[in-house]
């Protein structure tokens, strides 16, 4: 792995960066729109992803790098589970549900394997 110099290099940031992108796009629409309380807890998980990318690396420590790495990845988890809610309102399309799902279940591996990179190359 190139050493990054900044959690902006970062694939797992740049990755949920594309997610939280996707939310806001999502929220906009006109049911989600007027349901404040999901859109806000959808927003908040997404946004939650990177934030705790970002200050994790920010600590350097990569024992304090991979507990905010599990804490983004249980975000991911949350933004997951938000959308079946939004997609059983029918807030959201077959097609957005899936494409958020594909795209959560993809970084929550990424992050699992990064952080697995980390804890192995700290031994």
């Amino acid at each position: 792995m190139a050493a990054y110099k900044s959690f902006e290099e970062l694939p797992v940031w740049q990755e949920s960066r594309a997610i939280v992108a996707l939310i806001y796009s999502l929220t906009k629409g006109s049911n989600f729109a007027k349901d404040f309380g999901l859109k806000d807890q959808i927003q908040r998980a997404g946004v939650s992803i990177m934030t705790n990318i970002a200050e994790g690396f920010e600590r350097r420590s990569t024992k304090e790098f991979c507990q905010f790495l599990n804490y983004a990845k249980a975000s991911s988890g949350e933004v997951r589970s938000l959308t079946v809610v939004a997609s059983d309102l029918k807030y959201i399309t077959d097609e957005l549900f899936n494409s958020v799902r594909d795209k959560t279940i993809s970084l929550s591996k990424s992050i699992s394997g990064f952080d697995r990179y980390l804890r192995q190359s700290n031994r």
